[in-house]
This record gives structure tokens, C-alpha cells and sequence, in this order.
């Protein structure tokens, strides 16, 4: 049974992460700095990637700060990031997300997803961290893709955010 979750996990993950990367490659440049509420598209994007990495780690003090966060946990602890992030770092980070989801859940273990989730603010399983992981990737991806459609973004048949069903890397399992 817990191969057969981590099987879920990772397809589910790994759909959340492919929408977000549609959302944000389909973002056109007069719409990156566009608001999404009090934040702007890029913004929303950025933490949505950050938390789908730190999750990722099994505890706040394994988890490696990349270059994307120039100061540190700052970045995570401050509402609004220090710099502005580009494009291009942003769909970088998300492709950095999806390698780690496979190997990550992978490695999990009945013992570990039975246990506390890694994170003090997050006071339940593993397991259950991957879910509340899962939702809120899929929660902000949902934002992006809103907001790219109110702005009338044109979005070409073939460019067409997509709804991914699951699997890991596989475009048979799409929409």
C-alpha cells in the first residue's frame, strides 16, 4: 500500500508542478508584474515554487537554499521576496521542483509518512504534508491560470493551459 501512495503522491505532484509550469511559461512579459490580489504574477509564482521545494525536504533543516534565494530564509520569512525574479528563473526552479518530487517521495518509508511532517507550522504526517503540498501547488497554479484568462492572455490551441490527470512525465495521462 505505500508504494502504491507514493505512486500517487508523485503523479499528483508532479501534475500540480506541470500546470504551474504552463502558467507561468504562458505568462506574457506585459503580464509578469500583473496583481494577483496584493501580489504580483511573478510573486505568487515564486513562492508557489519555493514551498513545492522546501515540502520536498524532509525537515526545514535539511532543505538547501538555492541561488534563487539571495538572502536566505529572509526570502521565505519576509512577505515579499528581495529581488524580482525572472522568467526564466522561475520555470528553472519549477524543473528544479519536478526532479526533486520522484527521488524525494521515493524515499520515503511507512516509518517516515506515519511521522511528523518535518515542519513546526505543519503539525501533522509526512504523508499528510505531501497532500497539503499537492493543494497548495494546485491552489496558487489555479490563481495564475484565473488570472491569465481575466487578462485575456491569447492562448493558442496548442498553448492552451492544460489540465494534467497525473502521471510522472507522461503526456498520455494529460487533460
Amino acid at each position: 500500500m505505500i508504494e502504491h501512495m507514493k505512486k500517487i503522491f508523485t503523479g499528483q505532484l508532479e501534475a500540480a508542478l506541470a500546470m504551474l509550469n504552463d502558467c507561468v511559461g504562458q505568462c506574457p512579459p506585459e503580464h509578469w508584474d500583473g496583481k494577483i490580489a496584493k501580489y504580483t504574477f511573478w510573486q505568487v509564482a515564486y513562492h508557489t515554487a519555493c514551498y513545492g521545494d522546501l515540502y520536498l525536504s524532509p525537515s526545514k533543516e535539511a532543505f538547501r537554499l538555492r541561488n534563487i534565494h539571495p538572502q536566505g530564509w529572509k526570502e521565505f520569512e519576509e512577505e515579499f521576496p528581495s529581488r524580482r525574479i525572472e522568467k526564466t528563473e522561475i520555470l528553472d526552479y519549477i524543473a528544479h521542483c519536478r526532479e526533486k518530487a520522484g527521488p524525494a517521495i521515493a524515499a520515503e518509508t511507512r516509518e517516515t509518512l506515519e511521522g511528523p511532517s518535518g515542519y513546526s507550522w505543519c503539525p501533522f504526517s509526512r504523508a499528510e504534508l505531501h497532500v497539503y503540498n499537492i493543494r497548495h501547488v494546485q491552489h496558487h497554479t489555479g490563481q495564475l491560470g484565473v488570472y491569465l484568462r481575466r487578462a485575456d492572455v491569447s492562448l493558442q490551441k496548442q498553448d492552451a493551459l492544460r489540465w494534467v490527470r497525473t502521471g510522472w512525465k507522461d503526456d498520455s495521462l494529460l487533460r
